[in-house]
């Protein structure tokens, strides 16, 4: 019945993955990784740890993968495709997993359905207005001080710093502490007991500070799933410890990217930045929000699963315990999706990218990123509309050494 499959096992020509991105193209995908998509739509990859998992490149072969029950993001299933020697020292302990991240059905839509409330797009929408005035307050800081200025210390890192800890309830004054934290989390190749650390560290201060919430509840999220969940004993005080950690980091480290590397990428496109700080309908700049995500797509690990059943797929048979990687960065460049899609084209339809991933593990936080950003990208190009890089490109250091691109420094000047 399978004689005329393709099996995976038998495929040659396997690449090291994840693949270097081009000198002088900060923008695009690694060419070997585009060069692979053209060629086929799935191909071996060999990992640091020489496992030989499966690369899915196409947009349409990602989407339909990613919502099958048989593909699985516990990386506690014999042959996960785990990113580093970290998360495999953490591969076959189930309490380890990173919360909703690592978690199949049901434990997953259990979690997910504890905080997804208070995370709709109207509750996000009414945080519109703290956004900017956030956003304002750190511009003015900026035109008052010295230049140039790094972008990312007086504007991209603090403003979703400020947002999650006003969101969740965590004192700012430890954004320090966390923000370091999570940089150790979220570099790849650090040493597995660093990694286990810095975790570690942030558990033990959300503890802390949940134990608080709970004695003494305020008005914001945390409290309120505390009262709500904890209270109750749907939700144990360890799991809602676990969800706030991967809320803190999530939701300041991956906007945090896309605010620094998209001003760049505009920068660099000057056509499209005109038309973007020029405009005043809302609908533009949404788009063009759309447009970046999918245009920079910052994840350059690959979204990882592992096969749980034999799956027979468009000719193909994916063996049960056969690592995936979902290249989703290509996937968004994929151009019988979008035509051009090398090209930044801020009155593109890109709403149907796959940056916040798709199916079940689509990015709980994704309302908020875009409110964030709709609102960074409609002021701060307006405010500072002489707006430039103080440094040549070439200058520029970028993070090739993270899960999440982006920009470790950007030097700006007007």
């Amino acid at each position: 019945m399978t004689d005329h499959l393709i099996d995976p096992h038998v495929s040659s020509g396997i690449a090291e993955f994840p693949m270097d991105r081009a000198a002088g193209c900060p923008f695009d995908p690694p060419p070997a990784l585009s060069k692979l998509q053209a060629e086929k739509a799935f191909a071996k990859v060999r990992l640091w740890d020489g496992s030989t998992p499966w690369v899915v490149t196409r947009y349409t072969d990602q989407k339909a993968l990613l919502s099958d029950p048989r593909v699985s993001a516990d990386p506690t299933h014999r042959g996960f495709p785990y990113w580093d020697a970290a998360q495999a020292n953490r591969g076959q302990d189930p309490q380890s997993r990173i919360p909703l991240f690592e978690m199949d059905d049901p434990e997953h839509a259990r979690l997910r359905r504890m905080v997804s409330a208070h995370l709709t797009a109207k509750r996000v929408e009414a945080l519109r207005p703290a956004i900017q005035q956030i956003a304002d307050k750190l511009i003015d800081a900026m035109l008052e001080g010295p230049k140039p200025v790094d972008l990312v210390e007086a504007f991209a890192l603090p403003l979703p710093s400020l947002v999650i800890c006003e969101l969740l309830g965590v004192p700012y004054d430890d954004h320090q502490f966390f923000q370091e934290n999570s940089v150790i989390f979220g570099t790849r190749d650090a040493p597995p007991e660093a990694t286990a650390a810095a975790r570690d560290k942030l558990v033990d201060f959300l503890d802390g500070l949940i134990g608080d919430k709970i004695a003494n509840p305020g008005s914001d999220m945390l409290s309120r799933v505390a009262t709500e969940r904890v209270a109750t004993g749907e939700l144990s005080r360890a799991d809602l410890v676990q969800l706030a950690w991967i809320m803190l980091h999530a939701g300041h480290e991956t906007t945090t990217n896309m605010i620094a590397l998209g001003t760049l990428a505009l920068l660099e496109h000057p056509d499209q930045l005109t038309q973007l700080r020029d405009t005043d309908d809302p609908k533009l700049i949404a788009g063009a929000v759309e447009e970046l995500l999918r245009y920079l797509h910052i994840n350059q690990v690959g979204r990882r699963r592992v096969a749980t059943e034999d799956i027979e797929y468009d000719g193909h048979l994916i063996h049960a315990g056969d690592g995936l990687i979902f290249a989703l960065d290509v996937g968004d460049r994929d151009e019988s999706v979008f035509p051009e899609a090398d090209r930044l084209d801020v009155h593109r339809d890109a709403r149907h990218h796959l940056a916040f991933s798709y199916g079940v593990h689509q990015c709980l936080g994704q309302q908020l990123a875009r409110v964030e950003l709709q609102v960074i990208y409609n002021t701060l190009y307006r405010r500072i509309p002489g707006l430039r890089l103080a440094t040549d490109l070439a200058d520029v250091p970028l993070k090739h050494d993270a899960f999440n691109y982006g920009v470790h420094q950007l030097l700006v000047t007007w």
